[in-house]
């Protein structure tokens, strides 16, 4: 059997050429995908960069532990605080007995015209990074700064904080735009110190803050006092969850296209397989002798993946460092294990691939093959029908469970990245059933037209179901996923949208002047309600799409941005405006132990209940927004309790613990429905924008122009709906593009394979139509349009997967109480099929093409 595998694939290489490169294509991504991960396992210690020659930086409370048990297992959970707590003064004067104390204040700066994200800081601590003075001088005045080299000396900057003049400047090291103030002026504008630095021994610091609730950093730790110390932690889990879901879609596409392939060559080699039973063959040598190609295409392909993928794997790494998906220091390592997982795993893709059809072959009678007529009378076999009609149930009764008990889960990224997979794969096994019915559709009209061209093609497309479902299959793939995958963010992003807009009453949205670059991620946007009620370390797909983030603090992020709310004297002239009611708004949180297990954050919206009953309309669920006060909260019906009357245990954003009494619940909506809480509940939170509603009789344009002049950027609530719209972020688009690429490549492949390997048993049928009296232009012409037709009922098949997926998750949203539309992303759509079907027809007319070079009578007289 052996042999006979070593001879099939020497004189019929062209139909295994197309599995040969799927599946080296496949272990190359694998092989990439591993090596990723493992160096990002190996990835080195975060070194400290704002405080790398600080000996000692003391910083304030700034993570929530709280135990939990499971169990007889105890252990705690910890979440970053919304708003570290300042370093104790008591503290503070035990360590200046040890030392040179210098505060470490950081905040926004923002002004028109430079680089945005400057971040302030007070000049003394410009010597830890360190900064050095490369033009000018530093500043002495309250009015001077010194800058990165974006600037120049003698520039001046217009902030909102007054305008300011540029005496000096300093290298950039990469990892922000700073800009250094005077101490005492940067103490007037930033008055509280979350962190400070302290010039004594390591040993001495932590004796002096012993028992008090403050992190003493010393070595690397220091790391930890910089700007948003996670980053590079984030950045290496948003790529291998990147690069982890393109090698789940690779390994399916891998199994799907292989398993195709194999199975087409089998039905193609009927006869040849007849004539090895008469000659005495078993059915077992059969089964045999496919699974030995297999193997053997396998193994060569596995080698020659891993090849490429050792060769491919550095430059997707700069790849991913160019386009800011790792950190700059990434580079792939010289583990082995990825390797080993690879070719392993394309071994394994080839051999499950093989097995249905393999199976298919050895039930080949002596002379059932040789009788059997070129029509596909038996396409569907009874395994087939019954695996693909088990996979449809499956399909369905899992999309109606989620539906009953949890729809909120259909919304997740890995759900709607995932579930398309079985819906495609169960209408992929049926296609034989289906394609038929839906190729005598799609070809009924032009089979209307005069002439026969559209009556040969719609009888050759339904006469060769194998081609025809083979062919269709991967154009399925490649539509349903780009449908199904871009359609549900397109759909989740409008729901969101919705949300914003029922909610948002207000006349005029408010920010602070700075924040006038208004986008999805933009802290200063978002939606009137809270968002990320979900919390991301419960679920880390779930947060990939999500609105705006309100919270304009980030995490860690040692109190850069931590203030960009409006100032004092701004605030008081927004709501002495007349004419308004104005509802002030700071983003917070609040942390709910759930069932002793799940320490959950919410995002949270510090209100005055009655402004906020006038500006803005809560979906709620039970409860009154005017119940709200001082000891309650306003939950969703995500917590585990969600009773109007109740009292939950939860801890503030600064980490206080507090029993609030639930005034009111909102319904789920998309999972952006946090918490509300009144300001006295928000510790530590600036009022970062300011709904307004306009009392009868008051002129617009005059509100606007008193709330322009109060100091904010001013939006209509059509442009704070506009301005709010979620986007896609940047890891989940670069991971579509990937997923899509890889379907398209392997369509591609797919398509070139099928029809190259459908032309030889098609020579004949091509001479027949000379003979007949068609011309060459006429044959290909007919040769086109027929793949035209396989392309369309591919393509009508993924837009039924796509359909129904987008229709769950319709469903999922109704249920939630979102009223939105099913987006379906038509030119993208068009696209992907647009180019299939360019594919398609290359890769059948140009193989017909060059059969027809022969003589028409040598063509009548080829055999198999």
């Amino acid at each position: 059997m052996l042999t006979i595998a070593l001879h099939t694939l020497r004189t019929r290489w062209s139909t295994f050429l197309g599995t040969f490169v799927a599946l080296s294509l496949g272990v190359a991504l694998l092989a990439v995908m591993g090596l990723t991960l493992a160096s990002s396992l190996d990835a080195p210690d975060r070194r400290p960069e704002r405080f790398a020659t600080a000996p000692v930086v003391v910083r304030g409370q700034d993570t929530l532990s709280v135990p939990t048990s499971v169990g007889a297992h105890v252990s705690r959970e910890t979440r970053k605080l919304a708003h570290p707590r300042a370093v104790p003064e008591a503290t503070v004067a035990k360590l200046m007995k040890l030392g040179t104390v210098i505060a470490d204040r950081s905040f926004p700066v923002h002004t028109e015209g430079v680089p945005r994200g400057l971040i302030g800081h007070p000049w003394s601590t410009a010597a830890f990074a360190p900064y050095e003075i490369t033009a000018g001088r530093a500043p002495r005045t309250p009015g001077e700064v010194v800058t990165a080299d974006w600037a120049r000396p003698g520039q001046q900057l217009h902030t909102r904080h007054g305008t300011v003049t540029v005496v000096g400047t300093v290298s950039s090291l990469g990892f922000e735009n700073p800009v250094f103030y005077t101490d005492a002026r940067a103490a007037e504008l930033s008055p509280e110190s979350t962190q400070l630095v302290v010039e004594a021994d390591a040993t001495d610091v932590r004796q002096a803050a012993e028992g008090e609730s403050v992190h003493v950093l010393t070595g690397n730790d220091r790391h930890l006092a910089d700007p948003d110390p996670d980053r590079d932690r984030e950045a290496l889990t948003a790529m291998n969850a990147l690069f982890g879901t393109a090698g789940g879609v690779t390994a399916f596409v891998s199994v799907f296209v292989v398993a195709s392939t194999f199975a087409f060559a089998v039905a193609q080699r009927r006869r040849e397989f007849g004539l090895l039973r008469t000659a005495g063959a078993t059915p077992g040598q059969i089964r045999r002798t496919v699974c030995a190609e297999a193997l053997l295409v396998g193994v060569l392909a596995s080698a020659t993946g891993c090849v490429v993928g050792a060769y491919g794997a550095p430059h997707v790494a700069e790849w991913a460092v160019d386009v800011g998906l790792a950190p700059g220091w990434f580079t792939i390592g010289d583990s082995k294990w990825p390797y080993h997982m690879a070719f392993w795993t394309g071994l394994l893709v080839a051999l499950l691939g093989v097995i249905a059809a393999s199976w298919r072959a050895g039930r080949v009678g002596p002379t059932q093959a040789l009788r059997e007529a070129s029509v596909d009378a038996k396409a569907m076999t009874r395994g087939r029908l019954l695996c693909g009609a088990g996979l449809l149930l499956a399909a369905v009764v899992t999309l109606v469970l989620s539906l009953v008990t949890d729809p909120g889960e259909l919304l997740h990224r890995k759900t709607y990245v995932s579930r398309p997979m079985l819906l495609i794969t169960a209408v992929a096994l049926l296609a034989p059933a289906l394609v038929r019915p839906l190729t005598r559709l799609v070809a009924w009209l032009p089979a209307q037209l005069p002439g026969a061209d559209g009556m040969l093609v719609r009888e050759n497309a339904a006469a060769g179901v194998r081609r025809t479902a083979a062919v269709a299959a991967p154009v399925l793939v490649t539509v349903a996923l780009t449908g199904s995958l871009l359609g549900a963010t397109a759909t989740l992003n409008d729901a969101k949208a919705t949300e914003t807009r029922e909610r948002t009453t207000a006349d005029f949205v408010v920010v602070p002047a700075g924040n006038t670059g208004l986008t999805a991620s933009n802290g200063a946007t978002g939606n009137t309600g809270p968002t990320g009620s979900k919390d991301p370390a419960e679920d880390p797909g779930a947060d990939g799409d999500s609105g705006p983030a309100e919270n304009t603090g980030t995490e860690g992020d040692s109190g850069a941005a931590e203030n960009t709310g409006f100032d004092a004297q701004t605030l008081q002239q927004l709501r002495t405006i007349p004419g308004i009611t104005a509802s002030a708004t700071s983003s917070s949180a609040v942390y709910v132990l759930e069932d002793g297990v799940a320490l959950i954050r919410s995002e949270a919206r510090a209100a005055e209940p009655a402004p906020l009953a006038v500006t803005a309309d809560l979906p709620l669920a039970a409860g009154k927004v005017s119940d709200l006060d001082d000891g309650s909260i306003i939950v969703n019906e995500e917590w585990e309790r969600h009773t109007v009357g109740q009292t939950v245990d939860v801890w503030l954003g600064d980490g206080t613990r507090k029993s609030l009494r639930i005034a009111a619940v909102m319904t789920t909506g998309t999972g952006d429905n946090g918490v509300y809480v009144t300001p006295a509940n928000a510790p530590g939170a600036h009022v970062d924008r300011v709904d307004v509603t306009l009392i009868a009789g008051a002129d617009p344009a005059v509100v606007a122009d008193e709330l322009r002049k109060a100091g904010g950027h001013v939006l209509t609530r059509d442009q704070w709906v506009r301005a709010s719209h979620p986007g896609t972020d940047r890891n989940t688009r670069y991971g579509f593009l990937l997923v899509l690429g890889i379907a398209l490549l392997y369509t591609g492949i797919s398509l070139a394979n099928t029809m190259v390997m459908a032309a030889s048993d098609r020579v004949r049928d091509l001479a027949v139509l000379r003979l007949a009296g068609a011309t060459h232009r006429q044959v290909l012409r007919v040769v086109g349009a027929e793949a035209l037709t396989v392309v369309a009922v591919g393509g009508v098949l993924g837009l039924l997967v796509t359909t129904i997926n987008l229709a769950g998750m319709r469903g999922a949203l109704g249920l939630l109480s979102v009223h939105g539309p099913m987006r379906i992303p038509w030119p993208e759509l068009a696209s992907v099929t647009g180019a299939c079907a360019v594919l398609a027809v290359v890769f059948s007319v140009a193989p017909a093409a060059w059969a027809m070079r022969r003589r028409t009578v040598e063509l009548a007289g080829t055999r198999e």
